[in-house]
């Protein structure tokens, strides 16, 4: 789950986490009233959406009198913003931060992650801050340093200091800033259960001070039943309204831009008949796994969500039943079909338990099914539908 900057900004202050002062504002005189109690004479309207790359795209920027906060949140505020993150279609503003601007001597990236590898939390830091890390990566890895922590011992002041020194922070104030606010994140990325942490840039600003200008936070879905007061920052306006009510649903859907809905038990079947589509020359227009015990009313329930996207022309369901039934999976589609009035070509992948009673089922049915016999029949047959081919 994602947060808004602004929001991210509150969880590290509560951590003692040096961040600019500033506040979220709905509306461009509740921007002027935030900028007015700040004080000074420049102030940052920042975008708050869940997506990168908002400078770029005219979603950050500086404004020099009470005015002009007014006017840049009044335009901000409403438009759609389209970062290379967002997709074409971008993601409409609904809120801006309004915060002091501030005087940045040097910039550094920093960010907690889960390295795969390892299984555990790992430091990703660079000189070149306020920059994309995916660029850095290509262009100088060598300017990228990692420090794995042990989760017995936690982090040590040694490997701060063995970080801040890589990033050229030489002198002993700016070492000892550098190293509280690294393990001031950590805690709270341990604390809360977070996959991502990233702070770009860090800044030194104002003289010596070191402040996190910008900051995003990523959190474990799984874990946030023990964190209600994260549960509680998800913005359901900055998700896919399909993937919120399949969650509701108990489905894992994401949404992509192909034509060939796919409705699968398991993530890694459900990777491998994406894949198996590609490869016969098909787009997947989705990712959804219903998981194991799919009863008739959660099958019903994935072909409304799969079909309510527009660009499906046909779909896909690949059972390989375990703890799942066959016979289910096939009233439930039969239910589908009836309920829901599917005019759509189904090509149905069926094996495992009760495979020959869900067959069965399916063949009495007398509703115009596709039978396949293995993965890479139903991808071939899938795909030869939507091409307008004989499946």
């Amino acid at each position: 789950m994602n947060i808004h900057e602004y929001q991210a900004k509150e969880l590290l202050r509560s951590y003692g986490v040096p961040v600019p002062a500033g506040n979220v504002a709905f509306s461009d005189a509740q921007a002027h009233s935030i900028a007015e109690e700040l004080g000074g004479d420049r102030w940052v309207v920042k975008a708050q959406i869940h997506a990168g790359g908002r400078g770029k795209a005219g979603g950050v920027k500086v404004a020099r009198s009470l005015d002009e906060v007014r006017k840049i949140a009044d335009e901000m505020i409403g438009m759609t913003l389209v970062t290379h993150q967002t997709g074409p279609k971008g993601r409409v503003v609904k809120r801006v931060l309004v915060e002091e601007a501030s005087d940045i001597v040097d910039e550094f990236y920093l960010g907690f992650v889960i390295d795969r590898a390892s299984q555990r939390i790992t430091i990703v830091a660079s000189s070149e801050g306020g920059v994309e890390i995916e660029e850095v990566a290509k262009r100088n890895p060598d300017a990228i340093v990692k420090e794995t922590i042990d989760p017995a011992i936690g982090l040590a002041d040694f490997q701060c200091r063995k970080v801040a020194a890589a990033l050229g922070v030489r002198d002993k104030a700016r070492m000892s800033q550098l190293v509280r606010i690294m393990k001031r994140i950590y805690r709270c990325f341990r604390d809360k259960d977070a996959l991502q942490a990233e702070i770009n840039p860090l800044a030194q600003v104002n003289g010596d001070r070191l402040i996190c200008l910008d900051a995003k936070f990523n959190f474990d879905d799984n874990a946030l039943y023990r964190h209600p007061d994260i549960n509680e920052l998800r913005d359901l306006d900055e998700e896919d309204p399909k993937e919120v009510e399949a969650s509701g649903h108990g489905l894992n859907y994401i949404a992509l831009d192909g034509d060939i809905g796919c409705i699968v038990n398991g993530a890694g079947l459900a990777m491998a008949t994406m894949d198996a589509i590609t490869l016969h020359g098909g787009r997947p227009a989705n990712f959804l796994d219903v998981g194991g015990g799919a009863s008739p009313e959660k099958v019903t329930n994935a072909c409304r969500i799969v079909m309510e996207d527009p660009n499906v022309k046909a779909l896909l369901v690949n059972i390989f039943a375990g703890i799942n039934r066959c016979d289910w999976i096939a009233t439930g589609l039969i239910q589908a079909y009836q309920t829901l009035n599917i005019e759509l070509p189904m090509v149905v992948r069926l094996a495992g338990t009760n495979v020959e009673e869900g067959r069965r089922i399916l063949e009495e049915s007398g509703l115009p099914f596709v039978q396949a016999s293995n993965l890479d029949d139903a991808a071939a047959k899938a795909v030869a539908t939507v091409k307008g081919e004989s499946a």
